[in-house]
C-alpha cells in the first residue's frame, strides 16, 4: 500500500501553495499562544454547550467532540469538482427514491437485484405511490468522502435519513475566526455561515402547495439524542421552533403543533427522528417519540416531511454499489466522484475472496453505522477475525468489504508540536426548487495515531473546512 497522501505536504516535504499562510502562520506563533488558544476552545465549547452524547458510557451522558485549530484546505477548482460531483450523485439518488415507490424501472431493468430493495427493511411501502413535492426525498444528505492513492477523492458513504454534523461545521468555523482573525486575513475563506438561511429557504420550497407563508419546525427525539446540540442549535439559527412529538397533533389529516395561543398549523417538519418512531399507528406502536396519524397527513399532502419516510433504502450500504450504476441510468452520465470498490458479501465470490483476507480488508455491516460493527482488518487480531468470520457467516447478505484505503492526512496540533492524521470530509447538499451546497463541510479527524476511524462516536474529532475563494 503506497503511502497516504499529505494534505499539507507535498511529497518531497514541500507545502502545498494552498497551505502556504496556515504554514507560516504555525512557524511564527509561539508555543504558548498556541497552547492558550487550544484551552480557550475548550473552554468556549462547554461554555455554548457544544457536546455530544454517548450512549453507554458510565462516565457521563455527554463529552465534548475535541476540535483541532489546523483548518482543513481546499482549493477552489478542487472544490468546484467536488460540488459538481455531489450534486450530481444526489440528483441520481433522489430520482432513484422516486423511482423504487413508483415505476422500478431500474429494478425491471436488472440494474438492481430487486430483492435488494424491495426485501430491505428500509424500504416503507407506506410510501409506494406517494408523490412528495418537487420529487424530493433526500432535502438534506451528508455525503462522506475520503482521499486515497495519489489524492482521487471517493465516496464512502451516503446519509440521506438524518445526516447529522452541520453544526459542528459552522461552531467550528464561528471558533476559528474568533480565535486566529489573522488567517481568515490572509487567504480568501469561503463562508458558511449563511448554511442556515439556506436549510431554511429549501425547507419552505418543499411546502405542500396550499401553504401561502410556510410554517416549519424541527422535530427531536428529545434531549437525551446524541444529536440534541444540533437540533436546538439549527432550530434557533433558521428561527423555527424546536418540538418533540408531544407539543404536535393531527386533526382532519392536518398537523398542529400546541401554542399558549391555541393550535397553529405546520406545513414542514424538519424530522431527526427515524422512520420507524415517527407514527404509532403505522410503524412503531410502542414509540412515544411521533406523532399519532403523522404518516395519514403525509399521505394526504398536508404535510412536508424531510427527508421524507424510507430514503434510507438508498444509503443502506447494500445499495451503495449500486449508485454508480444509477446515475448511469438515470442522468446518463459517468460518475464523477467514484465509488471505494466493494464486496458484496451475498455474492458466493466476494465472501470466499474477503474471508480469505480479512486481515486486509474493512468489514461493515450494511445496516451499521456510526464506526460501531466494523472489523479493520489490519488493526484486528487473529481473535478478532475469528469471531468476525462467524458474524458474516451466519448473515453474508449482512456485510460488504471494502480495501484498507490509505487515507489522506491532515496535520493536528499533539503535545509534541503537530503530526498527520488521517480525515474525511462531509459536505451537505441541500435539494428543494433546486441543488445547493455550502462551500465546506464537516472534516473528522482520527486523533489517535494510525487510526483510520474520524466518527466522533469512537473517539473522532473535528476541524474547520476551509474552501478558498476562486
Amino acid at each position: 500500500m503506497q503511502p497516504p497522501l499529505d494534505e499539507m505536504h507535498a511529497a518531497d516535504g514541500a507545502v502545498r501553495d494552498h497551505y502556504r499562510s496556515l504554514a507560516d502562520w504555525i512557524a511564527a506563533a509561539p508555543p504558548e499562544r498556541i497552547k492558550q488558544m487550544r484551552e480557550a476552545a475548550n473552554m468556549l465549547f462547554h461554555r455554548v454547550g457544544i457536546t455530544f452524547a454517548v450512549y453507554g458510557e458510565d462516565a457521563g451522558a455527554e463529552r465534548l467532540i475535541p476540535f483541532d485549530m489546523l483548518p482543513h484546505i481546499i482549493p477552489a477548482a478542487e472544490w468546484r469538482h467536488l460540488e459538481a460531483g455531489l450534486r450530481q450523485r444526489v440528483r441520481a439518488l433522489n430520482l432513484f427514491l422516486h423511482d423504487i415507490y413508483h415505476g422500478q424501472e431500474i429494478l425491471r431493468a436488472g440494474r438492481i437485484p430487486a430483492q435488494r430493495i424491495t426485501g430491505n427493511k428500509l424500504f416503507k411501502a407506506e410510501m409506494v405511490g406517494l408523490d412528495v413535492p418537487g420529487g424530493i426525498y433526500a432535502h438534506v444528505a451528508g455525503v462522506d468522502l475520503v482521499r486515497a492513492g495519489a489524492g482521487e477523492y471517493y465516496v464512502l458513504e451516503d446519509n440521506l435519513r438524518t445526516p447529522s454534523g452541520v453544526s459542528y461545521m459552522l461552531e467550528n468555523r464561528k471558533m476559528m475566526m474568533r480565535l486566529v482573525p489573522e488567517l481568515f486575513a490572509r487567504q480568501p475563506v469561503a463562508p458558511v455561515e449563511h448554511y442556515p438561511d439556506l436549510l431554511l429557504d429549501t425547507l419552505r420550497a418543499v411546502a405542500p402547495g396550499q401553504a401561502e407563508n410556510p410554517v416549519v419546525v424541527l422535530l427531536t427525539p428529545g434531549q437525551f439524542n446524541s444529536a440534541y446540540f444540533e437540533h436546538a442549535f439549527l432550530a434557533q439559527q433558521m428561527g423555527i421552533e424546536l418540538v418533540e412529538g408531544a407539543d404536535l397533533f393531527v386533526e382532519d389529516d392536518t398537523v398542529y403543533k400546541r401554542t399558549t395561543a391555541g393550535p397553529k398549523r405546520v406545513d414542514v417538519i424538519y424530522r431527526r427522528i427515524d422512520d420507524d418512531f415517527l407514527d404509532p399507528l403505522v410503524f412503531r406502536p410502542d414509540s412515544i417519540l411521533g406523532v399519532p396519524g403523522l404518516v395519514s397527513a403525509y399521505r394526504r399532502a398536508r404535510v412536508t416531511l424531510a427527508n421524507a419516510v424510507g430514503t434510507g433504502v438508498a444509503d443502506d450500504k447494500s445499495v451503495y454499489p449500486f449508485v454508480p450504476d444509477m446515475i448511469r441510468f438515470y442522468l446518463g452520465e459517468e460518475p464523477l466522484i467514484a465509488n471505494v470498490p466493494t464486496y458484496q458479501l451475498g455474492r458466493r465470490e466476494d465472501l470466499d475472496y474477503t474471508l480469505a483476507h480479512l486481515d486486509k480488508l474493512v468489514v461493515k455491516e450494511v445496516h451499521g453505522s456510526g464506526g460501531y460493527g466494523m472489523l479493520i482488518g489490519p488493526a484486528s487480531s487473529e481473535r478478532e477475525r475469528d469471531a468476525y468470520r462467524l458474524r458474516i457467516l451466519d448473515a453474508p447478505e449482512g456485510f460488504i468489504a471494502q480495501p484498507t484505503l490509505a487515507l489522506s492526512t491532515c496535520p493536528i496540533f499533539v503535545e509534541q508540536g503537530i503530526a498527520p492524521r488521517h480525515i474525511d470530509l462531509r459536505p451537505f447538499v441541500l435539494s428543494g426548487k433546486e441543488v445547493v451546497m455550502c462551500p465546506g463541510g464537516l472534516t473528522r479527524v482520527a486523533l489517535r495515531e494510525g487510526s483510520l476511524v474520524v466518527n466522533s462516536s469512537q473517539g473522532g474529532g473535528t476541524k474547520d473546512t476551509w474552501v478558498l475563494k476562486a
